[in-house]
């Protein structure tokens, strides 16, 4: 450890400008990770700056005269009054370009693994200074169909480059506030980043394009146009695709205790949501569980056509654990949703998980508290809810800048992480102010080993009308099915409190068909074993199909204990088998192929409706026998 940081920095660039001691201050004052800094005139709101001798990052935050405070993304211990702060003129950015997918960053966008080379130590060294894209790294570049001459704007697409067998295509796409006349336009063939693939002239000034660009992560990257999301987020889990439905540019939340499952949701999402790319922000979690995403990440496959492939191909990891500076907890978040407009800008769907907002929340209460801003709730800052939504509002479906035309998404998916799982907390009550899907985990159900422990009482999307045509057009009467199973869930619960009461044998008929159907409901339907072959991800045709088989067989015995004398206990002893069948449906596996499978819940539907009609004869039968003279009072109860 002790010649980590020699090592680190003895082949790295140091920041370097002309005018370097006019962009001079001095540390006047440190708490913390916040530093004072005298001497700062001309400084800008979050500006990068570089604290000490060391060249810590730092960012400011609070200007007052020629005094700023800045918040420092690294330990800043050593730092004394006088120390230098440099400036840097430009804001916290981020690199932009191929080399993302399959990479692990910190929260300022530092690749770890190029640190750890660098540094030959498992700590991260102050002040270190990398590149966040390799620059030796050569890609394959293949230019556009463009000319010396033509005209071109910010977010055309100029060229293409393979960066793997998941992300086949990345699109080179010329900066947001770029524009002018073609100059020159590198043919195909092998460049690095750094190198310039384009030059563009405009009001006689010639300006240099490499593959890569740099953006400001507290800048929204430009749209031409918003639209609303239409398409659903399919994830793979029954109950969040049938019952709480997100779509492609939503928002949704996650709050829930320790060990309630939201690393497994998150998770499950990463692998098996319809999502081009993934950006899983790790944000103030524990390091032990960011280690276990990283061991994880690399060996989790998906099926793509005939063969399987990592999904860290598609997947961009940055981690900022609770053991990291709490300052760069907000970077972090920043970053990620950079990455993610990026990537939508290229005509993508993406996914961010944010594990978790509640430690990002935490971070700005200390670094208010260090400020001396007024606390509002539970010490929080009163702007608590507006960092949220200026972050949640950066989802969304787009037509993205420039041509071709293309539409993109971004959708947000964030654990909250309330202390002691109080959903009355400061940062849940903002957050679900802001969301448009509200996944709830219960500890009652996690402590039952029933996961994924989504309470389906208290959860709800409002994506459901949004997405009703399209129920329509693919799963014709799926709408109908998820209302009659909301209303079964709905009465179960009611019924709860009498049955403690009194007991299930004094409910009605009617009543117990609707107990022992929810009862199948929440075994064989709403829970799930992620860790299964079988049941780790549901495709929507099966959902829907179980679902409609459930329903079938609630409304069938439902008609036949009102049409009829007949008890339940009768229509449970008729119907062994059918019940059997219906708990065994979650294990046929979605690999023997769609029509197979739907060819076997098909059948079973059929199976039901013949079963009750066959019972509905039987019956109609004895009845008659029973209306025949001379048949005594005993023998005309069933």
């Amino acid at each position: 450890m002790a010649g980590a940081l020699p090592n680190a920095k003895k082949n790295l660039p140091k920041i370097s400008d002309e005018d370097r001691e006019s962009r001079f201050g001095q540390v006047f004052g440190v708490s913390g990770p916040v530093v004072v800094a005298e001497n700062m005139t001309g400084c800008a709101m979050y500006e990068l700056v570089r604290v000490g001798h060391d060249e810590l990052v730092g960012e400011v935050i609070r200007i007052d005269a020629d005094r700023t405070t800045i918040q420092v993304y690294e330990e800043t211990s050593g730092v004394t009054v006088g120390d230098p702060v440099l400036r840097t003129g430009k804001p916290l950015s981020v690199e932009l370009g191929p080399g993302l997918m399959g990479n692990i960053v910190d929260g300022i966008q530092r690749p770890l693994r190029s640190i750890q080379e660098l540094s030959k130590s498992i700590y991260i060294p102050r002040g270190i200074n990398t590149e966040a894209l390799d620059r030796s790294l050569q890609w394959d570049f293949s230019p556009a169909d463009y000319k010396v001459g033509d005209h071109i704007s910010g977010g055309d697409i100029f060229g293409r480059v393979y960066e793997n067998s998941l992300v086949d295509s990345h699109k080179i796409i010329l900066a947001p506030r770029a524009l002018g006349t073609i100059s020159h336009i590198a043919e195909k063939g092998s460049y690095g980043v750094g190198d310039v693939v384009l030059e563009t002239e405009f009001q006689g000034k010639t300006t240099k394009h490499t593959m890569m660009q740099v953006w400001p992560v507290r800048a929204p990257r430009p749209v031409a146009e918003k639209h609303t999301a239409d398409y659903p987020l399919l994830t793979g889990q029954r109950i969040l695709d049938a019952l709480f439905p997100c779509v492609q540019g939503g928002t949704t939340a996650i709050p829930g205790a320790f060990g309630c499952g939201k690393t497994v949701i998150s998770q499950a999402l990463s692998k098996f949501s319809n999502s081009d790319i993934i950006i899983y922000v790790g944000c103030g979690e524990r390091g032990n569980e960011m280690a276990e995403v990283l061991m994880e990440f690399p060996e989790l496959t998906m099926e793509v056509g005939d063969r399987q492939e990592p999904i860290m191909k598609r997947t961009t990891l940055v981690a900022n654990t609770s053991n990291m500076p709490v300052a760069a907890r907000e970077a972090s978040i920043y970053t990620g949703i950079t990455l993610a407009e990026y990537f939508r800008d290229q005509g993508t769907n993406v996914s961010m998980m944010a594990d978790s907002t509640s430690r990002w929340a935490e971070a700005l209460r200390e670094i208010s508290g260090r400020l001396a801003e007024m606390p509002a709730d539970s010490g929080y800052p009163a702007y608590l809810g507006t960092k949220l939504a200026g972050f949640y509002e950066r989802a969304g479906k787009v037509t993205c800048l420039g041509n071709p035309v293309r539409r993109g998404t971004v959708s947000i998916v964030g654990a909250v992480s309330p202390p002691g799982g109080d959903f009355s907390d400061p940062v849940t009550s903002a957050t679900l102010g802001i969301v448009q899907v509200f996944w709830g985990l219960d500890k009652k159900l996690a402590q039952r080993k029933h996961f994924p422990s989504v309470n389906w009482n208290i959860s709800y999307s409002k994506y459901t009308k949004v997405l009703e045509p399209h129920y329509e057009s693919t799963e014709p009467g799926f709408v109908e099915l998820r209302t009659r199973t909301k209303e079964i869930l709905q009465k179960e619960d009611d019924l709860a409190e009498i049955v403690q009461l009194v007991g299930k044998s004094a409910l009605g008929e009617s009543d117990k068909i609707t107990l022992e159907v929810a009862r199948m409901l929440k075994d064989d339907f709403l829970q799930q074993n992620g860790m299964s072959e079988y049941d780790r991800f549901c495709p929507f045709y099966k959902t829907s199909s179980m679902l409609r088989n459930f329903v079938a067989f609630h409304d069938a015995a439902l008609k036949a204990v009102t049409n009829s004398d007949i008890t339940f206990a009768k229509v449970r002893d008729s119907t062994g088998d059918i019940i059997f069948k219906l708990s065994q449906m979650k294990f046929e596996s979605p690999s023997q192929g769609k029509e197979a499978l739907k060819g076997k819940l098909d059948a079973l539907y059929n199976e039901i409706q013949d079963k009750f009609r066959q019972l509905g004869d039987f019956l109609n039968d004895e009845w008659q026998q029973m209306q025949r003279p001379g048949l005594g009072a005993a023998a005309r109860s069933l």
